[in-house]
Parts: structure tokens; sequence; C-alpha cells
């Protein structure tokens, strides 16, 4: 089993021999092992920006995107972190005469294993769902409702932020791409990108690749949320019971395999839609890409002017990360509103589903 730990992670696949997966203590035993599998989960789509800089011939180049996708990764830390931290909000009405921070003693607890407690279970969350791996440490259907929105919005994103074996790069070029576009747009020039220009087909297959995996996370959700079969699948009512099915075609789709394991995939329902989820996910987002690389690798290169945005400065770091929060807030808000938000809202106010 040891012996086949290091493919799973770095290759990003996640499928593990037990059904616990990276908590059971065969597959991963202490802090030191739950350390090694999250460079690994990392390591090849990290050092893939590396690679990207050294064949564009400007290190700069890889080193922002390096940034965006590392700002974005610690933004989903922290976020996971402190929803688990303080615990479950519904403890207040159990010990009313405590004070905030010891409404639940050691936080949400729940789902987690005490040999890595709640800062490695969410550091491994975000790392497993930035990347296309899947493997997990922790049950994500029992993190709070702002800890389960963290990893399927990374899904959700397309797994840009590292990503797998090199799927990660290719989705956050797209969206560099996209940046870019909106830059020229408001300066009033023609966008360029490692010197190639950005033309409308361009932008038109970038955003056409960008709109395959909502097609699919949010169409087959919608259409399992309407349907008996669908419906007959959760195992909680209520905005839970819409995360567990919206979070199994967002991971389907992303080519990720972790889950809210509340759900009951097992159906003719759900092994058909969420195979063609997969389809969806891994080909119909290859073409238009493979369109915009043909694309550009036909086009000369064109000699930096006083107008060319640079693209290897912190503005265009900040630029990129804005719009790819925007894009997929545009995108994904109403959905992750019905699920994760209204139910920390409901929390909030006692009602538990």
């Amino acid at each position: 089993m040891a012996s086949q730990e290091v493919i799973k992670m770095m290759g990003t696949n996640g499928g593990g021999f037990m059904n616990a997966n990276s908590a059971h203590p065969f597959e991963n035993p202490n802090a030191l092992t739950n350390l090694v599998q999250i460079v690994l989960i990392f390591s090849l789509g990290a050092a893939l920006t590396n690679m990207f800089g050294r064949m564009v011939g400007d290190q700069k180049q890889g080193w922002a995107i390096f940034a965006v996708m590392g700002l974005l990764f610690l933004a989903g830390v922290v976020v996971v972190y402190t929803a688990e931290a303080p615990g479950n909000p519904a403890f207040a009405a159990l010990h009313i005469d405590q004070a905030p921070s010891a409404l639940q003693a050691g936080g949400n607890m729940e789902g987690k294993e005490v040999r890595f407690g709640i800062a490695n279970s969410s550091l491994f969350t975000v790392v497993t769902t930035d990347a296309s791996c899947g493997a997990v440490n922790t049950m994500h259907d029992s993190l709070m409702p702002l800890g389960g929105l963290v990893p399927m919005f990374n899904i959700m994103l397309g797994e840009i932020i590292f990503g797998g074996v090199g799927s990660g790069l290719y989705g956050m070029l797209l969206f560099a791409i996209l940046a870019v576009f909106i830059a020229g747009l408001m300066v009033g020039r023609t966008p360029e990108y490692l010197g190639k220009k950005i033309e409308s087909k361009d932008v038109k297959m970038a955003m056409l690749a960008i709109l395959v995996l909502p097609m699919s996370m949010l169409g087959f959700t919608a259409l399992a949320t309407v349907l008996p079969a669908g419906l007959a699948g959760t195992e909680n009512a209520g905005p839970h019971g819409f995360s567990e099915i919206l979070y199994s075609y967002v991971s389907a789709t992303g080519n990720n395999g972790s889950a809210f394991a509340g759900l009951t995939a097992n159906t003719f329902f759900y092994n058909t839609t969420l195979g063609l989820a997969m389809f969806i996910g891994r080909f119909l987002m290859i073409v238009p890409m493979l369109a915009v690389a043909g694309s550009l690798v036909a086009k000369k290169i064109v000699p930096p002017s006083a107008g060319t945005f640079p693209t290897d400065s912190p503005l265009f770091v900040g630029l990129l990360i804005g719009v790819i929060l925007i894009v997929g807030g545009l995108v994904f808000f109403p959905a992750l509103a019905l699920g994760p938000l209204v139910e920390h809202l409901a929390l909030l106010n006692g009602t538990l589903f």
C-alpha cells in the first residue's frame, strides 16, 4: 500500500485502497506522512509554472502565475481553518454561560482524524481540491458550511490553483488570456499575451472552454434536484442536501473524486449522469483550449511597446486574481447561495439540516 501512495498523490489521482482514503493509518499514519503527501500533490502542478517560464523565455511569467496560484491557495486555507477552528455555533444553545471561544472544545472535529487535527485537515482539504487529486484525510461532508464551500469552489474554478498534472496550468492560462483581454478593453488597446495579439476568436474559445465546466456542473445539478431519481440519493434535507448533489457533479466534472459522502450515488441515475459529467469535463474543455493554443502558436511575436500591458507584474497578478474571482462568482454564486451560504446563515439562526 505504501508503495502506491507516492503514485497516487504525485499523479494527482487520489483513489485510495481503503474507504477512508488518506484518513486510514495504513495510507497516512502520522503528521510526517501527511506533510509528504501534501507536498507530492502540489509538486508537479507547482513545478509546471517554472517550466512555463522557461518555455516562453521569461521566468518572471512563470513566477507571476505561481504567485496567483499561491495567493488563492493561502486564502482558501485561511477560510477553511477559520470556519472549522471555532466549532459549530449550534453549541451556543447548550453552553449559553460560556464564552464564544469555548462553545465547542477543540473546534469542529467531526469527520476528522485526531492525529491530524483541524489545521492539517483544513490544509489537506484545500490542497486536494486545488489539485485534481481527490484524496482526503477528512470527510468533506462533515465540514462547516463555509469550510465545505471552499473545496467546492476550488473545483468549480477548474482546479487552476496549481492543479493536477498539467491541467491546472492550462486552465490558469485561459484566465490569463481573459485577463489581458479585459485589460485591453480598459486601456483601449489590442490585448497581448507573451507577445501574441489576442483577437476575438481567441477570447471566444477561451470563454467557451471556461463555460464548459459550469454547463456540466450546474446543468446536471439542476436536473438531479427536480427528478425523483436524483432527490432519492440525498441523506440530508434542505441546503445541505443540495450541496451534496452539487458537490458530486462539481467533483465529477472537475476530475477530482472527493465527495460530500452523504449522497448515495451508486444508482443508475447518478452512475449515468456522473459518467457524462466526467466525459464533458475531460474532453469538451480540451477542444476549445487546443483551438486557442493552435491560434496563438501560428501568430508572430510582436515586440513590446509603450502600450503593452506587462504580464509579469504585481498589477497583473492582482488583475488575474480579480478576474478569476469575478468570473467564478458570477457563474457559481447563485448555486453556492442555495447551498453552503444559506446553510451557514440558517446555522447561525439555529436551524440544522
